[in-house]
């Protein structure tokens, strides 16, 4: 039940004081990334934390719509997928980044997945383009979405159970 309570506490938080995200916070954020379970334990994702206020100013600007949280975010946290590694590196990074998801709300923390995979800048050119030539990544990695994590402006209501769509649930046939 504890474990369930921490997924209806995380929301999605857009709205950030602009204070630095505390080291030993950060930390535990990437190590439940890293901790993800993957196809084949191949673990194809790398992480790239981006805390220099210029660069998140740029970052801002990295696909239409959505992203100017990062301008006051602590911190994003890129995931980028060896896309050679494996066929289902856009799975294994999925799931890092829902682990680190949870484990900034319950470390107090707002974060926000924004989406980076089959995006596109005001101009054209897509997220993934644009984020591997900002941090220098390689050719053979894509990135499939940003974590925006920092202080939040204000602490978000928690889920309920109520609200979970139990009609969703299909059993032995759909």
């Amino acid at each position: 039940m504890e474990l369930l309570n921490e997924m209806l506490k995380r929301r999605s938080v857009r709205n950030y004081t602009g204070e630095p995200v505390p080291y030993e916070k950060l930390m535990m954020i990437l190590k439940a990334g890293l901790s993800s379970p993957s196809g084949k334990n191949k673990k194809p994702w790398e992480f790239v934390v981006v805390e220099d206020r210029e660069k998140l100013m740029e970052l801002s600007h990295c696909r239409k719509g959505g992203v100017r949280m990062l301008e006051k975010a602590g911190c994003a946290i890129l995931v980028f997928g060896d896309t050679e590694k494996t066929d289902v590196w856009q799975e294994d990074c999925s799931i890092a980044m829902t682990n680190m998801h949870l484990m900034a709300s319950y470390l107090g923390l707002g974060s926000c997945w924004i989406q980076g995979r089959l995006r596109e800048v005001d101009n054209g050119e897509s997220t993934d383009t644009f984020c591997r030539k900002l941090l220098n990544v390689p050719d053979n990695f894509s990135l499939l979405a940003l974590l925006s994590v920092g202080i939040a402006e204000e602490k978000p209501t928690p889920h309920t159970e109520d609200e979970l769509i139990m009609s969703k649930i299909h059993c032995e046939t759909f």
